[in-house]
């Protein structure tokens, strides 16, 4: 737990968050906030993304609401015996953006991974009230302890990449981009943070 050495404050400065979001919570985050997530999000990788597009462009709903949600970027690993899940750590972010502005008009509300977003995510977010959280990379082991249930939900064939739901408690977050625009990893280039 490094973490607790550089910010000994970590879990009395986290903020307890329900998923799915509440508006009022959602519109409170601001980008640097730590979070703790507890309840149920949904997983989706590369091969969901264009699964999900794929139907949308033939006219078919999508196998969840994805009113208030949050999408999580992870391809989890195998569950070895006695576990709910394997390794869970974030995928990069980047590599699902042609993708999330669509999603965002749904009613997507928040997504995770690690990295930067584009501008034009960043501008769909702002548009739509979304927001986009980072977890903590390289700590997938560490992350698959606070996450209680695993379903697939859809897309089965995909392996990891399917479309799962899991049932969350205290996992934790970082707010990069919050509602109003403000951006996380620029406010640190710039020393605001």
């Amino acid at each position: 737990m490094s973490l607790l050495r550089y910010r000994p404050d970590f879990y009395e400065t986290l903020k307890k968050v329900t998923l799915p979001f509440d508006a009022d919570v959602l519109s409170s985050l601001r980008a640097g906030d730590l979070v703790s997530l507890s309840g149920n999000l949904f997983t989706g990788r590369d091969q969901t993304h264009r699964l999900f597009e794929a139907l949308l462009d033939k006219g078919e709903p999508l196998p969840i609401d994805l009113a208030g949600q949050l999408l999580y970027y992870v391809g989890p690993s195998p569950a070895r015996p006695g576990q709910v899940i394997g390794a869970a750590g974030p995928t990069t972010s980047y590599r699902m953006d042609k993708y999330t502005p669509r999603l965002l008009e749904l009613g997507l509300a928040g997504t995770m991974g690690k990295g930067s977003r584009s501008p034009q995510v960043r501008e769909a977010m702002v548009k739509h009230g979304a927001v986009y959280l980072a977890a903590f990379g390289g700590a997938g082991a560490l992350l698959s302890k606070c996450i209680k249930e695993s379903e697939v939900i859809a897309f089965e064939d995909a392996g990891p990449e399917a479309l799962f739901r899991f049932k969350v408690a205290e996992f934790p977050a970082v707010v990069i981009n919050d509602t109003l625009g403000n951006d996380f990893y620029e406010m640190i280039r710039q020393g605001k943070k």
